[in-house]
């Protein structure tokens, strides 16, 4: 025991201040002695063979774990984060496609986020629209009056026209059938931009919910479309709704 301790003190006094000692690579310091550690080596390979057990184990080795973990990867950030969808109608043309591939941004309307008019979203339509997911336009929100069509046949919002040309297929008409609703809170109303090609808000105003679609039933926002390569894009919200006024609150008095 007193050899031990005065060898503690022979490398305290003969080693230079603590800023000046440095570690090569051989895992010694400058004046020759061993820096050891009790703990770290033993976790890391502790780690890593299990990691080789596991490899082991599968058939295929590290390749099947390899693609496991990826998969794994993949699952949760569909689940949570990003999901791909496939256009399946002409609902939505001229700007999204048959067979054109969205990515929808599933963190979009989390963490206090609302939908807001203009985006397009993918949405749970069961018992509202169809058994089926379904992808429109955002024309009116809780509390807005939406009103088809002012006396230049364009939509209105809360007394606002709106000029929706920019993304309206070439030839349609913002509407062929007349409307007159107020959306209740916590629901969308939603068209797509084919008028005359797609089966929204309009078409189910006698449905259960009134042709209005939960806001919790919203899967995402659409905000990528990655599929053609030449038809990649991004999705930005238009223009067109950014002067319509709040919706009216019980005093007539616009928020």
């Amino acid at each position: 025991m007193d050899t031990e301790a005065h060898h503690v003190e022979r490398d305290r006094s003969s080693r230079p201040s603590g800023d000046e000692i440095q570690s090569d690579n051989s895992g010694r310091t400058p004046d020759g002695s061993e820096e050891i550690s009790d703990t770290a080596e033993p976790e890391g390979r502790s780690r890593f063979s299990f990691g080789i057990r596991v490899a082991d184990w599968l058939p295929g080795g590290r390749i099947t774990l390899t693609a496991l973990v990826c998969l794994l990867f993949l699952l949760l950030l569909s689940t949570f984060v990003i999901q791909p969808f496939q256009i399946p109608s002409s609902s939505m043309a001229s700007g999204l496609r048959i067979g054109d591939r969205v990515l929808v941004n599933k963190l979009a309307y989390r963490f206090g986020s609302e939908p807001q008019r203009g985006d397009v979203v993918v949405f749970d339509g069961t018992d509202y629209f169809g058994n089926a997911d379904y992808v429109k336009r955002v024309v009116g929100v809780g509390g807005d009056h939406v009103v088809c069509c002012d006396r230049e046949g364009r939509l209105e919002v809360n007394g606002r026209s709106v000029d929706e040309s920019a993304f309206l297929y070439p030839g349609d008409s913002p509407s062929d059938v007349p409307f007159d609703v107020v959306v209740p809170d916590g629901t969308l109303f939603v068209l797509g931009d084919h008028r005359s090609d797609s089966s929204d808000s309009r078409d189910h105003l006698g449905s259960p919910g009134g042709g209005m679609i939960p806001v919790g039933r919203v899967i995402g926002r659409a905000d990528w479309i990655t599929w053609p390569v030449g038809h990649m894009t991004v999705l930005d919200r238009p223009g067109a709704y950014a002067r319509v006024p709040a919706a009216s609150t019980p005093d007539g008095a616009h928020g």
